[in-house]
């Protein structure tokens, strides 16, 4: 019996720590992309638990508002796309803020990442702030993937919790799941924009998507012709789009 329990404990403890950031993995990347910067400065967030994390903040003195870059699973604040849209976007009138969202071990699979909203949700109040003590009235989010699921969690279940409420447009990216989440929570206008060689759940759920927004305010709809998940080789025509409605929903 007693050697049933311990085996039970280990597989909770196990299973706990698999879910739990890693921090190490973060470090890593910081230490390996912070000297080769090219567009911002590094800039050090911390959460409540005292954890610190790496985020690159792009001022623009004429910035329309300030934009939160959010990134796909298991990459960085500064990794392809992500470095596309946040070094574009400052230079074309928006100050960017990529932020370093909680990762797991690289062998980690999607579903296991759920665990990990309430984090990131941190870290979007903690971006939010940053942006808001810089002077920024209006503040958008951009993300990716994954990170627009983590988005996505924020968006409905922050309100009470101060950050969402404070988010004035949301572009979500080729959100992995292919689906909104409590939809009916957002009270922002939402672009969501895709590849049209996307991911088949991404694909397969576009009509669903664009029903879940359509009576938000200043949402729409984007498929971008010939670009994939990553948007390879598409990065501007993406930032291009994205560039466009920012300037409708901010003015």
């Amino acid at each position: 019996m007693r050697k049933h329990l311990f085996l039970l404990i280990f597989l909770f403890c196990t299973s706990a720590l698999a879910q739990s950031p890693d921090y190490a993995r973060e470090k890593r990347w910081a230490d390996e992309i912070t000297p080769a910067i090219l567009v911002g400065d590094a800039v050090t967030l911390a959460q409540d638990n005292g954890h610190k994390f790496l985020a690159i903040y792009a001022a623009n003195p004429k910035a329309r508002a300030g934009v939160i870059v959010v990134h796909g699973m298991g990459v960085h604040p500064d990794w392809n796309l992500i470095n596309a849209l946040r070094s574009q976007l400052s230079e074309q009138g928006y100050a960017t803020l990529s932020v370093q969202m909680p990762v797991l071990a690289a062998d980690a699979k999607g579903e296991s990442y759920p665990a990990l909203f309430p984090d990131a949700a941190e870290r979007l109040r903690v971006a939010v702030k940053f942006l808001r003590d810089k002077g920024h009235r209006k503040i958008a989010v951009v993300s990716h993937s994954m990170g627009a699921r983590m988005v996505n969690h924020f968006m409905a279940s922050g309100h009470d919790k101060g950050g969402a409420s404070d988010i004035d447009a949301w572009a979500s990216v080729g959100i992995s799941t292919g689906v909104y989440v409590q939809a009916e929570t957002f009270r922002s206008p939402v672009l969501d924009i895709y590849g049209e060689k996307d991911f088949p759940a991404v694909l397969a759920n576009a009509a669903k998507r664009a029903e879940a927004i359509r009576r938000v305010r200043g949402s729409g709809q984007i498929s971008v012709a010939g670009a994939d998940h990553y948007f390879t080789g598409a990065e501007s025509e993406l930032t291009r789009h994205v560039k466009r409605w920012l300037d409708n929903v901010t003015r």
